[in-house]
């Protein structure tokens, strides 16, 4: 197909909407974050001296003025080129993009976190399905990877980065178009209980508007807490939560790490984070156990609520155990 006949199949059929945001329960207090929990591409930091100011001169993720991360494809100077936006739904694609740099020139040196120069994010906008990938670069620039985009629709792609140089990563997004016979499917609706490939994992805390806040995830098996995690990408468990309607960004990291004398391998892993404004999130947990990495996916509300006002009515633990959002991942991830 070519590329008008793409683009055409697109305007036709593009009409994903999100439905009305899902409440969780128990309000949780408001927490301090470590200094070791800020500078990632999806923390709220700020700027170093060599580094442009962020748009709008925003500091913490709650500021007014701060813009949450992937809602701009060019910011401080770097820009997120897609080799071909436009795509067909259903088979294996070869994603390839640049980064490109304030003279143009695509960018050949990151620092890298986690053990990766760059993390790659691929979701739908009616968040139903979840990617992380890790690409690879080659000398020129040009980083490429597999991906699967198992149904029509607009998603948006992630790229997490620290240039080489910086001392604060960034997080770029761009639309990637996936024609087919489009689909559109509310955000699932989710408890405070996940199922994934026969383990459970529970939520607790809330997201709070501007406020840091800490979420506490427990993962079970067969009944029994997990106590034997292994490390991913040098930690215990990733988070990504993307906010309905505009899947803005925010990547954070447990408090804590593997081999720090002081962070149990399991069965909890705790983040603090701050949600950038009311509305319904939805957050991707990766944890690793038995060499494969699995996700969990929650539905949550970011409300006003005062802490200990009793939240909305979750739904049951039967609608709970069907809700977790298809995923992959680069490398060990199995499904």
């Amino acid at each position: 197909m070519n590329t008008a006949l793409k683009i055409t199949a697109f305007t036709a059929g593009l009409a994903t909407v999100f439905g009305a945001s899902y409440g969780i329960g128990h309000a949780t207090g408001d927490t301090t974050p470590k200094p070791s929990d800020a500078a990632h591409a999806g923390h709220a930091s700020a700027a170093a001296p060599s580094d442009p100011a962020p748009p709008g001169g925003g500091g913490a993720s709650g500021d007014p003025g701060h813009v949450p991360g992937g809602l701009q494809i060019s910011e401080r100077g770097y820009t997120l080129s897609l080799g071909d936006p436009y795509v067909t739904a259903g088979a294996p694609i070869d994603l390839r993009f640049r980064i490109l740099g304030r003279d143009g020139k695509p960018v050949t040196a990151y620092r890298p976190a986690h053990g990766k120069e760059l993390h790659l994010i691929v979701a739908p906008r009616d968040l139903s399905t979840f990617q992380h990938l890790h690409p690879t670069r080659a000398a020129d620039g040009t980083w490429r990877t597999a991906a699967a985009l198992p149904a029509a629709g607009e998603y948006r792609v992630f790229a997490d980065f620290t240039p080489a140089g910086a001392s604060q990563g960034l997080t770029l997004g761009a639309d990637l178009h996936a024609a087919g016979d489009l689909r559109p499917v509310p955000a699932a609706v989710t408890g405070r209980t996940v199922s994934v490939d026969g383990y459970r994992v529970t939520l607790t805390g809330d997201l709070t508007p501007g406020r840091s806040t800490r979420l506490g995830l427990s993962v079970a098996k067969d009944g029994r807490p997990v106590t034997d995690l292994q490390p991913y990408l040098g930690a215990y468990g990733h988070l990504v939560a993307l906010r309905a309607g505009d899947l803005a960004y925010l990547h954070v990291h447990p408090d804590g790490e593997p081999g720090d004398a002081g962070t149990a391998p399991g069965p909890d892993i705790t983040f603090t984070t701050t949600a950038p404004s009311r509305g319904s999130y939805r957050l991707f947990l990766d944890f690793r156990h038995g060499g494969v990495v699995r996700t969990a996916a929650f539905t949550v509300t970011a409300t006003d609520r005062p802490a200990g006002t009793p939240a909305p009515a979750a739904p049951s633990a039967s609608a709970s155990a069907s809700s977790s959002a298809s995923v992959e991942h680069g490398g060990d991830h199995q499904h």
